[in-house]
């Protein structure tokens, strides 16, 4: 049984840690899913999943995951995601730094284990 997924060739990885208060969980869950959406609508999005800590020690109780085709792909998410928040007025950082949330972004590629 081969319990792997596979992703394409030369993807590229967006993996968001998020610690967020109970209190801020409402807020912060709209605010995602409307990135989400701009998300879905982009080109080269390969798949897109959520997570939510269920066990073990650490701070980040929230994940998300998106996997890109490429860089290029990306950088025009990032972008179609940026034009959004200026369109709505929406600031990220004081939205985080008034809700007491915490993140840790990055984009990643695959390895072999």
């Amino acid at each position: 049984m081969n319990s792997r997924i596979v992703w394409p060739e030369g993807a590229i990885y967006r993996i968001d840690l998020f610690c967020v208060p109970d209190a801020a969980r409402a807020a912060f869950a709209e605010r995602a899913e409307a990135t989400q959406a701009v998300l879905r609508r982009q080109g080269g999005l390969v798949g897109e999943q959520g997570f939510e800590r269920i066990g073990g020690p650490g701070r980040f109780n929230i994940a998300t995951l998106a996997a890109w085709e490429n860089a290029a792909a990306i950088e025009a998410a990032s972008k179609a995601v940026a034009d959004m928040h200026a369109a709505t007025g929406f600031d990220r950082q004081s939205f985080v730094v008034q809700r007491g949330i915490a993140a840790e972004i990055a984009t990643f590629r695959a390895f072999t284990l």
